[in-house]
């Protein structure tokens, strides 16, 4: 087995591992914790419903990359990364990311409105910040697979 195959298989593992966390957090943790939130401070009670709204909206983003991670990395094994179908997953990717960050935007606005105590919409700015490189950075990283697909096409018609 190369070391290609032990490192996709491994990742597997650990994308299961995610995925499996994520969907209890949507269904057990991020319910009970802020109905938790709501019982322990009843100022914040009115931010349940959209903070819930939010947070399994931005986990099932992160669900779609896992899904799209998986399929990419099932045409990495089989040697069919740079085919134009692709292209699909990775865009998906960029999608998903893309509602994630405005999405994060808008809690963040929200939040520096609706809070007073300046600590939440700090640190929600900085996890701004770091999904807005992300963004950018897949974009970036889908156009080195355009390029690379093309380059790969153009020397598979030499040969």
């Amino acid at each position: 087995m190369t070391r290609l195959h032990r490192t996709v298989g491994l990742l597997r593992i650990l994308l299961v591992v995610l995925f499996t966390g994520l969907v209890v957090a949507q269904v057990v943790v991020m319910p009970e914790t802020l109905a938790d939130m709501a019982a322990d401070e009843p100022d914040l009670a009115s931010l349940r419903g959209p903070l819930l709204a939010f947070s399994i909206t931005e986990l099932l983003c992160i669900q779609v990359v896992i899904v799209c991670t998986w399929k990419l990395l099932s045409m990495v094994k089989a040697d069919r990364i740079f085919k134009e179908e692709a292209f699909g997953w990775v865009n998906a990717i960029l999608w998903a990311v893309s509602i994630a960050w405005v999405l994060l935007l808008g809690m963040f606005i929200y939040l520096t409105i609706q809070v007073e105590d300046p600590g939440l919409p700090v640190l929600l700015f900085g996890v701004v910040l770091a999904a807005g490189v992300l963004v950018l950075l897949m974009v970036v990283m889908r156009a080195l697979l355009r390029q690379a697909t093309a380059l790969r096409s153009d020397m598979e018609g030499v040969i």
